[in-house]
C-alpha cells in the first residue's frame, strides 16, 4: 500500500503544479504582473519534487535488482516513466525561463501567447501522467 500511496503523491504533486500554472496564467490575464512569478516558481518546485521522487523510486528498483531487462512490464515501466520524466525536466526548464521573464514583468494580458503555450505543454505532461499512473501502477497492483 505504501508503494501505491507514493505514486498517488506523485499524481497530487503534478496536479498541484498545474493548478499553480493556472494561477500564473490567470494573474497574467488580469494584468496582476507582480502575482505571476510566485505560482510559476511553485509549479517548478512541484516538478522538481516529482523528479526527486522518481529518482528515489528508480534507485529503489535498481537497488532491488529490477531493471528494464527484468521483464516486459519493467521495460515498459522504465521507458514510459523515463520519457515522461524527460518531459517534466523540459517543463521545469521552461517554467524557470518563464519565472525569470515574469520577474521582469514580461507577461500580461497583451503578452500571453508564450505563457499560455507553455501552460498547455505543462498540462499535457500532467495529462500523460494521468494515463500512465493507472496503466503502470494500478494494473501492477492487481
Amino acid at each position: 500500500m505504501q508503494h501505491f500511496e507514493g505514486r498517488l503523491n506523485n499524481t497530487l504533486i503534478l496536479l498541484t503544479s498545474s493548478w499553480f500554472v493556472v494561477l500564473a496564467v490567470d494573474a497574467a490575464k488580469r494584468d496582476r504582473i507582480a502575482e505571476i512569478p510566485k505560482p510559476l516558481l511553485a509549479a517548478m518546485l512541484c516538478g522538481i519534487a516529482f523528479g526527486v521522487s522518481k529518482a528515489i523510486e528508480y534507485g529503489g528498483k535498481l537497488a532491488a535488482g529490477i531493471t528494464p531487462m527484468s521483464n516486459d512490464f519493467y521495460m515498459f515501466y522504465f521507458s514510459l516513466t523515463g520519457i515522461h520524466l524527460l518531459h517534466v525536466i523540459g517543463g521545469c526548464a521552461m517554467l524557470t525561463v518563464f519565472w525569470l521573464k515574469a520577474r521582469k514583468g514580461e507577461f500580461g494580458s497583451r503578452n500571453m501567447k508564450t505563457l499560455e503555450s507553455g501552460a498547455t505543454y505543462w498540462h499535457m505532461v500532467d495529462l500523460l501522467w494521468i494515463f500512465l499512473f493507472p496503466l503502470l501502477y494500478l494494473l501492477k497492483l492487481g
